[in-house]
């Protein structure tokens, strides 16, 4: 048993540099209309930086959280801190479109992807209670973006020009997050010297990164959470211009996000609670159905009411089931690949969250109604439910193993 309270200085840091990295992120929605009317940018050539960074964040996650595995997270969690603040001053200082994409798109993409595997897979590995708990904190502070860097972001742009803001934010994320970043640590048994307690305690340790990415386990998590993520993307990106669309006033639909953003604070900490309790499977198994079924329930909503219930109850589930997917990723793998490992699955689940922009507006182009969206999605959703049925652990003896 890890017997410290350092562990939880890493929770903290991971969820403070989480929260600073991905809300720089997605601080481009804010900056969108000021960038198009000062640079004459289209607004959908703007919006191809933020497309460009989720394909970005998607296939560095496998390779920042490889590089935690052989260096250590505070080396790679510093290295995407400083190429961040980088990023964004060299994104608000361009002159063309094109290296507008490049910077913001590309670079801050991968710069923001060196935060959550690499801090999740630490975490990970500093608990062996409160497990669940402990990376649901974590993601709850990635989770606080919305309701924090965004809003600064806008009292920024309200009194600046969008180039002297998004160098503010530049200047703020080297001078909170290249700090933090010092404080993270190893896991006590993977630090010089304690390898053999590794080994003894995980009889898994003989796994190769080849036998983890052969392995039937870690396939399923990768389609469970790219079917998961693809579940919940369009009703996260279109469900404002649904509500719209049913006569609801847009600022009053803006708030619907707001609700969905809060329940899902509450969803993070009460199904890690959950998790330690009854198993992070059965309790991602039972959150799945949950939320195929709360993203049909948007096609019966109509009223600002209605909106606000089932946004909440939405929120609270596809918020609470994302960090089990660390939690499993730990129960069956060994702790010195797991970096490899939850950047595996996170690529994968960008890679899902990438299609619901693109197939929700397919789909309203299409149909001028937005319930195939949903009805869809919720067809996805039982997908997810039906690959995560067909996991199972790892076993836990070597004969086990050898088995498999």
């Amino acid at each position: 048993m890890i017997h410290t309270h350092y562990r939880w200085v890493i929770v903290a840091a991971g969820g403070l540099l989480g929260c600073i990295a991905i809300g720089a992120m997605f601080s481009l929605p804010v900056f969108l209309l000021p960038i198009s009317k000062e640079t004459g940018w289209s607004v959908t050539g703007v919006s191809t930086a933020m497309t460009i960074g989720f394909l970005a964040m998607a296939f560095a996650s496998m390779a920042w959280g490889s590089l935690s595995d052989r260096w250590g997270p505070r080396p790679v969690v510093l290295a995407g801190s400083v190429l961040l603040a980088a990023s964004l001053a060299a994104a608000s200082i361009t002159t063309s479109l094109v290296a507008f994409q490049f910077t913001f798109g590309l670079l801050v993409g991968v710069a923001a992807a060196a935060v959550f595997a690499p801090m999740m897979a630490c975490v990970t590995g500093w608990f062996d209670t409160h497990r669940s708990l402990a990376v649901s904190l974590v993601s709850a502070g990635m989770g606080m973006a919305p309701m924090t860097m965004s809003p600064f972001a806008a009292w920024l742009v309200s009194g600046h020009d969008w180039r002297t803001s998004m160098q503010i934010i530049a200047v703020v994320v080297a001078v909170v997050m290249i700090p933090v970043s010092l404080l993270i640590k190893r896991p006590p048994a993977l630090e010089a010297g304690n390898d053999a307690l590794a080994v003894a305690d995980e009889p898994q340790d003989g796994m190769t990164t080849r036998d983890v990415l052969r392995s039937p386990q870690f396939i399923i998590l990768c389609m469970t959470n790219f079917f998961c993520c693809a579940t919940h993307s369009g009703p996260i990106f279109h469900t404002v211009s649904y509500a719209i669309t049913c006569g609801i006033p847009m600022i009053a639909a803006v708030t619907i996000y707001s609700v969905e953003g809060l329940a899902g604070m509450g969803g993070r900490v009460v199904f890690g609670v959950l998790g330690d309790r009854f198993g992070a499977k059965h309790i991602l198994v039972i959150g799945l159905l949950a939320q195929a079924f709360g993203a049909l329930a948007y096609v019966f909503t109509g009223g600002l009411a209605s909106f606000y219930l089932v946004a909440g109850i939405f929120g609270f589930i596809y918020a609470g089931v994302m960090p089990l997917y660390a939690v499993i990723a730990r129960e069956n793998f060994p702790l010195r690949l797991m970096g490899t490992v939850i950047g595996g699955t996170a690529m994968a689940g960008s890679l899902g969250m990438a299609l619901g922009p693109v197939a929700g507006g397919l789909i309203y182009d299409t149909f001028a109604s937005y319930t195939w969206l949903y009805v869809g999605s919720w067809g996805i959703g039982i997908g997810a439910f039906l690959i995560a049925m067909t996991f199972k652990p790892i076993p836990k003896t070597r004969e086990g193993l050898a088995a498999v």
